[in-house]
């Protein structure tokens, strides 16, 4: 037992002492989680047939009547909400967060469970986003049934904002 501890508590200064270093000399330091597999058969909570890809969304917003056009929910972080988000978004915080959750629920207590509805975040790689997983699958235990996740591999910068895509501030 005395083994066991010593050997977790060598691992956790290290990990300590290389966060340190990477905050003092700014090195890029990103902690990363293993993905849980989903019921789904894959770490994330959607089927390919829930997924948009950026160029697919912006056509689909530019082409579709005020009536036909899908709900757009920002579930990331007010700073990069306020820099410039898909148009006609709404925002309702971080889903990471127990706020950004209560509000989204508040949200769609008043949308009908037909809706269209797209829900992305942006902050960072799809597989680290803290958002955009709890967000789906609160939507989706809510009884949304026409429920998509943008996908943006890299970030709303890199994959919509960088290739030209429409953007509100």
């Amino acid at each position: 037992m005395t083994t066991l501890f010593v050997r977790v508590a060598t691992a956790l200064m290290a990990m300590m002492l290389v966060f340190t270093f990477g905050v003092i000399y700014g090195w890029p330091v990103v902690a990363t989680r293993p993905h849980a597999q989903s019921a789904r058969g894959s770490a994330e909570p959607w089927t390919s047939a829930e997924t948009v890809e950026p160029a697919a969304l912006a056509k689909e917003l530019a082409s579709a009547s005020p009536s036909t056009r899908p709900l757009v929910v920002n579930v990331g972080f007010p700073s990069l909400y306020r820099g410039g988000h898909v148009p006609g978004a709404s925002f309702h915080g971080p889903a990471s967060s127990h706020e950004g959750l209560a509000d989204l629920k508040r949200w769609a207590q008043g949308i009908s469970r037909t809706a269209s509805i797209v829900v992305y975040c942006g902050c960072c790689p799809m597989p680290d986003c803290p958002n955009a997983k709890p967000a789906f699958t609160t939507l989706r235990d809510l009884g949304f049934g026409h429920l998509r996740v943008l996908i943006l591999p890299t970030n709303f910068g890199t994959d919509w904002v960088d290739k030209g895509y429409p953007v509100e501030r």
